[in-house]
């Protein structure tokens, strides 16, 4: 997972095709079609209807994009957020991206097709095409 600071966030430019979706939105009505990255935004740290945006993007809708955390973003959320399928977050201007790297490092079971399944790859490290 890329880590952001909030001030490198807004000096960020690229020529990708960026989809905002407020937090309330329904992502399954959401057209993907040209995006290249969508930004899911943690109005609060208590409120995770972000993580199940990107859970219903990445799973139900095959999106293959980015797909970015912003706002009220905090360290200890980084682990869900990655198996949520987040590929960046972009980090509340308190938080210390170097203490988020140790948090990310904390939980290497996690990482994409080792032992549990996630957002983007649901088979864990154990089962092989001999066992399915």
């Amino acid at each position: 997972m890329k880590l952001i600071a909030v001030n490198a966030d807004k000096n960020w430019t690229n020529d990708q095709n960026v989809t905002v979706l407020a937090n309330d939105a329904n992502p399954l009505e959401l057209s993907l079609d040209g995006v290249d990255r969508i930004d899911l935004n943690f109005p609060k740290f208590t409120d995770g209807r972000a993580f199940s945006q990107a859970f219903l993007l990445r799973r139900r809708l095959g999106f293959r994009g980015e797909i970015r955390a912003t706002g009220d973003v905090l360290v200890d959320q980084l682990p869900q957020m990655q198996r949520s399928g987040f590929d960046v977050a972009v980090l509340r201007a308190d938080q210390d991206p170097a203490v988020a790297q140790r948090v990310l490092a904390s939980y290497p079971g996690y990482e994409v097709g080792k032992y549990q399944g996630d957002a983007q790859d649901t088979r864990p490290h154990f089962i092989t095409a001999a066992t399915v």
